[in-house]
């Protein structure tokens, strides 16, 4: 899929897993509230590129491949796989040293075409269990 034809949210994990948090500034408003398990909650997207820095750090190959994107509106959901090896503890949860595949569903209000606010679901439980 070229970049052109990704949604705001595509781009942004994109963005993320490849450690471009200054493109943030592209897809999030500055003052976003972003609501994430393991009490990785945010407000701000300076907040939200100091999260995505620490959870590159703790996850080798870090990746999110979005399965499907819906939008109505001012509101935009994507579910996504989520895989790489935590071997860092990230959030108080210790690493494994195991490859995770957790999935995710990314809902977003979106105003003046950039994410204000952001509501992240995973099954982090997979990352408690150890892995897969």
């Amino acid at each position: 899929m070229g970049t052109e034809s990704k949604s705001l949210l595509e781009r942004w994990l994109d963005a993320g897993d490849a450690g471009d948090v200054e493109a943030f500034h592209e897809f999030l408003h500055d003052d976003v509230v972003v609501h994430a398990p393991l009490g990785l909650s945010c407000r701000g997207i300076e907040a939200e590129k100091d999260v995505w820095r620490t959870a590159r750090a703790a996850i080798a190959g870090l990746r999110h491949d979005v399965e499907e994107v819906i939008v109505d509106g001012n509101s935009m959901a994507a579910r996504a796989v989520v895989t790489g090896t935590l071997v860092e503890v990230l959030a108080g949860v210790p690493p494994s040293g195991e490859p995770f595949r957790i999935d995710q569903i990314v809902f977003a209000h979106i105003r003046d075409g950039k994410a204000s606010e952001v509501w992240e679901v995973a099954d982090v439980g997979v990352l408690l269990r150890g892995g897969e």
